[in-house]
């Protein structure tokens, strides 16, 4: 059985890859200076949001609480 924080890590990433393609589509469609800078900060947090997840996924494998099929 998983452990629901392993859950959460994994449902954050998969948010990150929908901020990641959310920040490209809007980027290609951008009209002005304010969506590059809305998008932006989108990607960035994105980002941030991954190195954190990752990091937390090597604490818990450290631990022995990540299990492969996590």
């Amino acid at each position: 059985m998983k452990d629901h924080c392993n859950e959460a890590i994994n449902r954050a990433l998969e948010l990150v890859r929908e901020l990641m393609i959310l920040a490209d589509e809007g980027d290609i469609s951008r009209e002005d200076v304010g969506c590059g800078v809305l998008f932006g900060t989108v990607r960035d947090c994105a980002y941030k949001i991954r190195n954190l997840a990752e990091s937390e996924i090597a604490e818990h494998k450290k631990r022995g609480k990540w299990q492969q099929g996590d």
